[in-house]
């Protein structure tokens, strides 16, 4: 499975999270796309859309569990997907910033 940890990301990397609604509202990484893994089938257009056309796509959720199972689907896809090692909880971890949908801090659920 194709895999990058949090530290080999650049400002501007495109982020897809696939965590659920309430992981995603106690905190997330700024300007990521959000795709709950429950809805990812169904909500896949968006993604499509929003994607670099050319471009990698990095999975990230609380763990790394979700999104490795995203990232397989994408694969599968065609698409140049990566999943992010220890997740959201690596991203804090590295002092990455957490924050809420109205831009103050958050944190990981």
């Amino acid at each position: 499975m194709p895999t990058v940890q949090v530290t080999d990301l650049k400002d501007g990397d495109f982020l897809l999270d696939v965590r659920e609604d309430d992981e995603w509202q106690a905190g997330h990484a700024e300007g990521a796309l959000h795709i709950p893994i429950s809805e990812f089938v169904a909500r896949y257009g968006e993604l499509t859309e929003a994607a670099p056309q050319d471009g990698r796509v990095h999975v990230i959720c609380r763990s790394g569990g979700r999104s490795a199972q995203v990232t397989m689907y994408l694969v599968q896809q065609g698409v140049d997907a990566v999943n992010v090692d220890g997740g959201m909880q690596y991203w804090q971890t590295a002092g990455r910033p957490v924050v809420t949908d109205a831009g103050t801090p958050g944190f990981v659920l």
